[in-house]
């Protein structure tokens, strides 16, 4: 059962939400207290748990039908573990939130409510965001971004116009990558009734968009604050992986697939990277 819930929880993407927490509080308070430690605690792996648990337990019916569930890229929850998947996510989130509430600010309270509503609103019934083509881009990008700007808000920063530029390259980073992920589902989904962005434009349409997505964000990296241009380079790895489906047929979607292997190796890679660029500014920034 812990097995289960764990691989429910991705364990590939937890860095991909305690980073961004970690990285804005970290670079604003520079230092390391009860605060950064529970909250990028959290953002590892309670908040993975309720965003990719939730989706498991309402998408059980496509996920059969999804040749690539059942591994890293997602499981496909036994539906004897559907109420206790639910009930871990409670459990697990509710002692951080309480913790975060009674540590933060109100507009802190305002961007958690934010990104936690983005977490429910994805994928459970009636509101199914993720059902809903364009928003369930934008809601997955929020579910990453977020975090960022919630450590920074908990932090106290200033937002410059440089600070938003780099959210801002984010976020489309976050909507080109859901998009792309969406092409390779879109049999299994038009199969289980499910909606997407993908599903609705169809695959090369939506490729093309990823596209377009990446590279914007990498020319608004260019307006951030130095060494942080040097980051706009990041997206060519993302943009460049995806051009091989630029015509792909909805028929073949799921050989997108191999791209988005791709795009789990670049994330560790990149990770990488934009830490080093992250300790550059940090001694760069008295």
């Amino acid at each position: 059962m812990i097995r289960q819930l764990l691989l429910s929880s991705r364990p590939l993407s937890w860095v991909n939400t305690a980073f961004p927490f970690a990285a804005g509080y970290l670079l604003v308070t520079r230092e390391v207290d009860l605060v950064f430690v529970l909250g990028t605690l959290y953002f590892l792996i309670p908040y993975n748990l309720a965003m990719y648990g939730i989706n498991d337990v309402f998408d059980y019916e496509s996920d059969m039908r999804n040749p690539r569930k059942g591994g890293v890229e997602g499981a496909v929850l036994d539906k004897s573990l559907h109420r206790i998947t639910l009930w871990a996510v409670v459990i697990t989130n509710v002692p951080f939130v309480v913790f975060l509430i009674a540590v933060g600010s109100p507009l802190s309270w305002l961007v958690l409510a934010v990104s936690l509503f983005a977490v429910l609103a994805y994928s459970a019934p009636k509101l199914r965001f993720k059902e809903r083509p364009f928003i369930d881009s934008l809601t997955s990008s929020t579910h990453f971004v977020s975090p960022a700007v919630y450590g920074l808000v908990l932090a106290g920063a200033a937002f410059t116009p440089a600070l938003w530029a780099v959210l801002a390259a984010f976020f489309l980073w976050g909507v080109a990558s859901h998009a792309f992920g969406a092409v390779q589902d879109i049999v299994a989904d038009r199969e289980g009734g499910i909606s997407s962005i993908a599903t609705v434009i169809g695959g090369a349409a939506t490729v093309r968009i990823a596209f377009v997505a990446y590279l914007l964000g990498g020319v608004l990296m260019l307006f951030t604050t130095w060494p942080g241009p040097l980051g706009s380079v990041l997206v060519l790895p993302y943009a460049l992986s995806v051009l091989p489906y630029w015509s792909i047929a909805d028929a073949d979607a799921e050989r997108a697939n191999t791209g988005w292997r791709r795009f789990l190796t670049f994330n560790f890679v990149c990770g990488f990277v934009v830490t080093m660029l992250l300790i550059w500014l940090w001694v760069l920034v008295p």
